[in-house]
């Protein structure tokens, strides 16, 4: 049985979506900072063009119960942000729906207090701080760096890059996006979908599929699902 640098063993089994950089980076996290052993990537069958990724063979989605019935192995979905979380948000329900369950990660070097409940297929990278009182929803990252201070709301299927600060008692909507080193003051309530840019500063309530750029932030004109079609 496997062993990672840090003692854990390797007796939990995980399946994880997609092929790409962010796919890669949760593999090698969980590899060597876990007790999840990956056995495969797997992708829709119209973008499976690569038999193999990170050494380890690519199955077509729609197949997966083929290789590995729900029963015997878990999922993990560590998708970006394409239409404004949608497509993490899209494969989620579906692999739900086939009776998958989906593990979540949080790294050994975050920084979270013990009675933080981790939902569904949530990550929390490197050196992010969860302050006492937060919650976080299914289905969402935090990147590494990402300050959520104390009282924090977090929604469902949410992306919050690196480096990102929340202050007290902020509410971040379904499927919204904040961007790198990002700031939202303390009280903002971020609405669905919004899409928060890089270094924005955010000192009022968001409204909801709108972008917001700036320092002081400026609402843009495009839609959170125009910038995010294809992330």
């Amino acid at each position: 049985m496997a062993v990672t640098e840090h003692g854990m063993r390797k007796n939990k089994t995980t399946i994880i979506f997609g092929i790409n950089a962010l796919s890669s980076l949760a593999w090698y996290c969980l590899e060597n900072d876990s007790s999840y052993r990956v056995a495969a990537f797997t992708v829709n069958g119209d973008y499976l063009t690569n038999e193999e990724y990170e050494g380890l063979p690519v199955l077509a989605f729609e197949e997966l119960e083929r290789h590995y019935p729900p029963d015997s192995v878990s999922l993990l979905i560590p998708l970006g942000w394409t239409r404004i979380n949608g497509l993490r948000m899209d494969r989620f329900i579906d692999a739900k729906s086939r009776g998958y369950g989906l593990i979540s990660y949080v790294s050994s070097r975050a920084s979270i207090w013990p009675d933080l409940e981790i939902n569904e297929n949530v990550l929390i990278y490197e050196h992010a701080v969860v302050q006492p009182f937060s919650t976080i929803g299914h289905n969402t990252i935090v990147r590494s760096s990402t300050h959520i201070s104390h009282h924090n709301r977090i929604g469902n299927h949410v992306f919050i890059a690196a480096g990102a600060t929340l202050g007290g008692n902020v509410t971040i909507g379904e499927r919204a996006f904040i961007g790198l080193g990002a700031i939202v003051r303390d009280g903002v309530t971020i609405a669905p979908r919004t899409f928060v840019g890089a270094g924005a500063v955010v000192t009022a309530d968001t409204e909801p599929d709108a972008v917001y750029v700036g320092n002081p932030m400026k609402k843009f004109a495009k839609t959170a699902m125009d910038v995010t079609a294809r992330s």
